[in-house]
């Protein structure tokens, strides 16, 4: 199952495969589109048949995405801002949805726009939330994980990370290192054993 859902047509750390593992839900919101093929979080998701929408702030994005091979509704808005209820009216789903991803930036953000949709009272069955530790400066990792103990979520998969290439101080080649970018959470009804990053994915090897 993993082939389906690398890269460069699935999500760039297999988000997509662990909302598909965690939620039989099949509906979507996507916070933060990008690009509407590669290393995108719901493309795979919705080649399987999965229903949802995605928000996107950039202009010329959202208008990658009407020419591609996508068929769920983009919104070109701002996700802090945007009215998620009357988004779900207008697609016609319900208030638990099985996936949530959120990824703008900078992580400030992500996390206003999670609160923005968690306080609408809309319910996931699982959560990708970007904090990006290795590059912020403020970790918002135990911020946004408390938030969502709080509001009935748990972790399910921490320490969520790629490898980037850096250059050390007075040495010329560059070196591999673990950027941890995310954690994952599941509802607290949802049968889900806590794993960091690696112990999940020796579970598709």
């Amino acid at each position: 199952m993993i082939e389906e859902f690398k890269v460069p047509r699935g999500s760039q750390l297999l988000q997509d495969l662990f909302a598909y593992s965690a939620s039989k839900n099949n509906t979507y919101i996507e916070i933060g589109a990008a690009y509407p093929l590669k290393i995108n979080n719901t493309y795979q998701l919705e080649k399987k048949g999965w229903v949802g929408f995605s928000i996107e702030l950039m202009q010329h994005r959202v208008d990658e995405w009407r020419d591609a091979d996508r068929y769920n509704k983009i919104y070109c808005a701002d996700a802090i801002e945007f009215d998620y209820l009357d988004a779900l009216k207008e697609n016609h789903l319900p208030n638990r949805i099985g996936y949530l991803s959120c990824d703008i930036e900078p992580p400030v953000n992500t996390f206003s726009a999670l609160k923005r949709v968690i306080e609408q009272g809309i319910v996931f069955d699982c959560i990708t939330f970007e904090h990006d530790r290795y590059q912020s400066d403020i970790n918002y990792d135990p911020i946004v994980t408390k938030y969502l103990k709080d509001a009935g979520y748990k972790v399910a998969v921490s320490d969520v990370y790629r490898y980037r290439k850096f250059r050390e101080e007075g040495k010329k080649k560059k070196v591999n290192k673990k950027c941890y970018m995310e954690t994952w959470y599941v509802n607290t009804d949802i049968n889900f054993p806590e794993l960091t990053y690696d112990e999940w994915l020796e579970t598709y090897k």
